[in-house]
């Protein structure tokens, strides 16, 4: 069943506060049994008691359980009934009445604390839950979000977790707090008329069954209704990111009536979810109602024959417990439709959690502690998802302590050579080697910090310069942060902020131009102080100016190291030791500045049209 897949899953680790929860609810339903029953001596005094009826009964265990209940029953009248004749009938109703009051105490204190034991398991299930997606998100590789848009597994992180989580509540309702309180006033229903209560079995069952019929679709419109809800935070996602693009092409309107169609379809869908779920309510209560009469007749019928077992105070205290097991068994109704949405919405979720990785780690890593001779690429083949390769057959050496360019159009090639190199994507033949080792037998931490990256799109977290600057590198000092700065020709413009290097940058660093953010960047690399570096168009996006502070700061950075470059801008890299021109994943030329424009081919032709 499902929420046995939910409690197998979810609640080991909570096994203390759930028995925990189950003793008080046990005990706040003993208690409340125990209050209840406070209507019959109330009553019986009301009506007044026949004395020549109630005598002592004595008893011990090995009598009949009927017997022993009988006994305990007249007993207690005949202790009341003495009362009475000592301290009068209103002291009895006063004693009556602190009974009451002591009893629902410790009931309402018990079932608190079953309360109390079960908001952990429900914060801790949420929490583990998002921990378990997010560290699983930063694991997944590069190519597994080609494919997934933000806005759907935020929605999944947020929304469906919440889901998760209360459905899961919703078990152990079921499964330990309402069966523990059916239980209880059955046994309490059987012991004061069996006969009732084997007609109450009977009519049980029939409403149970009405009930679960109007949830059977829940779930697959429960599904939809999440799906639906991912592509409403995805759209909000991509207008936000697209704010600029949206105004200057005048597409505010055309987005709108977007939104406003998949908002309505969302609507729609969540309305019919919701007139299922709040059906349930009404209908149960309408049958408990229906019950109620039926047993008013039946049970009526019973006390006006002369041989009935029970009386009319008793038969009220029955009603009273048969009303209490409505509560509960409404309560599992409900139960079943979360469970529904619930399983629903962990489908969605196992859709990231079972989600394969792809990039594998080495069962038995190769050490790789530094970096000593040369990169090599070996014939590579590299393709996405099985399509068109991207890289044909390529060979390349890169030596340490050289800078190797890479160059040609766009769709050439050139960022997937570098994204083979840290493993953000596995070749499909070949291999990419260190020293001779194959990349993907080496421990992809041990081989990422050998390299330090800087892109064409610098990525700056809301934080401040330092905690930017010192990202990945939690033992990193003031003064190596600000040494690093200094590098990168970043330290003059962080110091002419309000607070320097405690400046929060904004979202994305929006508060800084495009050559501050990039030189953040550069800095964030010079910290890292990598033996190998991987620069991706770091100054294709900058105007003059700062494309000479970021060149500088690039030149700083790439002393001593071994560098491997893609670049557009063909002046950038005219001093590499080695440049690769490709075409259609294939290096087509190679040499240096002087040897290519020698050769009057491809990258000639690139030189010509730059000048």
């Amino acid at each position: 069943m499902d929420f046995w897949k939910l409690l197998k899953r979810f609640a080991p680790p909570y096994k203390k506060e759930i028995a925990l929860n189950i003793l008080f609810h046990f005990l706040a339903t003993v208690f409340g049994v125990f209050s209840f029953a406070t209507v019959i001596p109330v009553l019986q005094i009301m009506f007044g008691i026949n004395d020549t009826e109630i005598t002592y009964t004595a008893w011990d265990w090995s009598m009949p359980f009927s017997d022993i209940i009988s006994a305990c029953k007249k007993n207690i009248f005949f202790w009341i009934n003495e009362q009475i004749t000592v301290s009068g009938a209103p002291m009895v109703l006063f004693m009556l009445g602190l009974f009451l009051v002591g009893t629902s105490l410790l009931k309402t204190g018990t079932s608190y604390f079953g309360t109390f034991f079960m908001i952990p398991i429900r914060t801790g299930v949420l929490r583990d839950l998002r921990q378990q997606l997010y560290d699983k998100i930063i694991r997944l590789p590069m190519g597994y979000f080609t494919e997934e848009h933000k806005g759907d597994i935020m929605s999944r992180m947020t929304n469906d977790v919440v889901e998760v989580e209360y459905s899961l509540m919703s078990s152990l309702d079921m499964l330990f707090k309402n069966p523990i309180m059916i239980t209880i006033y059955l046994v309490t229903l059987f012991t004061i008329s069996w006969q009732l209560t084997l007609f109450v079995l009977v009519l049980l069952p029939i409403g149970g069954g009405i009930i679960g019929v109007i949830g059977r679709t829940l779930k697959r419109k429960s599904l939809e209704g999440q799906t639906l809800t991912g592509q409403l935070l995805t759209q909000i996602e991509e207008s936000l990111g697209g704010l600029r693009i949206v105004k200057a092409f005048n597409a505010e309107g055309t987005l709108s009536k977007r939104f406003a169609a998949l908002n309505e379809k969302t609507r729609r869908t969540f309305n019919k979810l919701n007139w299922r779920y709040e059906f349930a309510h009404p209908t149960s209560e309408f049958l408990g109602t229906v019950m109620i009469a039926i047993l008013l007749w039946f049970g009526g019928g019973l006390i006006l024959t002369d041989n009935s077992n029970i009386d009319a105070a008793e038969f009220i205290y029955y009603l009273i417990i048969f009303y209490s097991i409505i509560n509960p068994a409404k309560d599992l109704s409900k139960a079943v439709y979360n469970i529904r949405k619930g399983m629903a919405s962990l489908e969605r979720i196992d859709k990231i959690l079972l989600a394969e990785n792809t990039i594998k780690e080495p069962e038995h890593p190769t050490p790789m502690p530094e970096f000593k001779n040369e990169i090599a690429y070996h014939n590579i083949h590299f393709s996405y998802n099985g399509e068109k390769e991207i890289i044909r057959g390529v060979d390349l050496k890169i030596f340490k302590g050289k800078t190797v360019a890479l160059v040609g159009q766009s769709g050439s090639g050139k960022t997937t050579m570098l994204d083979l190199l840290p493993r953000f994507y596995d070749v499909q033949q070949g291999s990419v080697t260190i020293d001779g080792v194959d990349v993907r037998d080496i421990a992809s931490s041990d081989l990422r910090a050998l390299m330090g990256n800087v892109n064409q799109d610098p990525i700056l977290f809301n934080d401040t310069f330092f905690n930017n600057i010192a990202f990945g590198m939690p033992n990193a000092t003031m003064e190596q942060v600000v040494a690093a700065a200094k590098i990168a020709n970043a330290h003059d413009f962080i110091m002419q902020t309000e607070k320097g290097y405690d400046t929060i940058v904004g979202d994305r660093g929006s508060r800084l131009s495009g050559g501050q953010r990039q030189r953040i960047s550069i800095a964030r690399a010079v910290l890292k102080n990598p033996p190998i570096l991987i620069l991706d168009e770091a100054t294709s996006a900058l105007d003059t100016e700062s494309e000479k502070l970021v060149q500088e700061a690039l030149n700083n950075l790439m002393q001593n190291r071994t560098t491997l470059v893609v670049a557009h801008r063909l002046s950038t890299i005219k001093k590499a030791n080695h440049i690769c021109v490709m075409h259609e994943g294939q290096i087509v030329e190679q040499g240096q500045h002087d040897q290519l424009l020698a050769l009057g081919g491809y990258y000639t032709k690139l030189w010509q049209m730059q000048k």
